[in-house]
């Protein structure tokens, strides 16, 4: 299992660098399409039409596969520290697994269902991909501090709890001002009444 461990040191990596590629592809293409406006789009903007679509449902559900992945190792690593040296109650461990499954199954149903095509389940989906990711990296901050000074520095205990405040401060006014506002188009006109949440929307969403 150490050596199936160190094997799997590349996948976080690759799971940031394939993502990033993911959004990154979607966008251009959806912009030289002509099919979004290049300023702030929500992601999943730009993986609603055709062409850019399929790149975004393609890349978008192996970088669910990489998160599992990465979050899988983390709890062998978490699980064999703590057989070594006691810190923490296992099931907490297991929880935060768990919820970081259900956030890269939230992840499967963005990239499957387009915002246009089932909202609701679209809406759904983001909703377990964010809330979910959100509780995983607060949980996986308090493991962290509960591991330290053993396992992590008080300085990467810091960091990750940082990593988290900051996603939480993003995801709750995200959900709250996407709810208010109905997304049926992806062409929007700066004089609408419910364009202003839109934007405050989708820099959260892009955060």
């Amino acid at each position: 299992m150490l050596c199936f461990l160190r094997g799997m040191a590349f996948v976080p990596f690759l799971l940031v660098t394939w993502s990033s590629a993911a959004f990154i592809i979607s966008y251009v293409v959806a912009v030289l399409s002509g099919h979004v406006n290049p300023f702030l789009p929500y992601i999943s903007d730009t993986g609603t039409t055709p062409p850019e679509s399929g790149i975004f449902g393609f890349m978008i559900n192996f970088s669910a596969f990489l998160g599992a992945a990465t979050m899988y190792t983390r709890y062998k690593i978490v699980e064999k520290q703590n057989q070594t040296s006691y810190f923490s109650t296992p099931v907490f461990n297991l929880v935060s697994l768990v919820l970081g499954l259900v956030g890269c199954i939230g992840m499967g149903i963005v990239a499957n269902f387009q915002e246009l095509a089932v909202p609701l389940v679209h809406d759904g989906g983001a909703l377990l991909a964010f809330v979910c990711g959100v509780v995983y990296t607060l949980l996986q901050s308090v493991i962290s501090y509960k591991s330290c000074p053993q396992w992590n520095s008080l300085s990467t205990c810091h960091m990750r709890m940082a990593i988290s405040a900051v996603s939480c401060a993003a995801v709750v006014p995200m959900i709250a001002c996407a709810s208010l506002i109905s997304i049926t188009k992806l062409e929007w006109n700066p004089k609408e009444k419910s364009v202003t949440l839109r934007i405050s929307t989708e820099i959260n969403d892009d955060i």
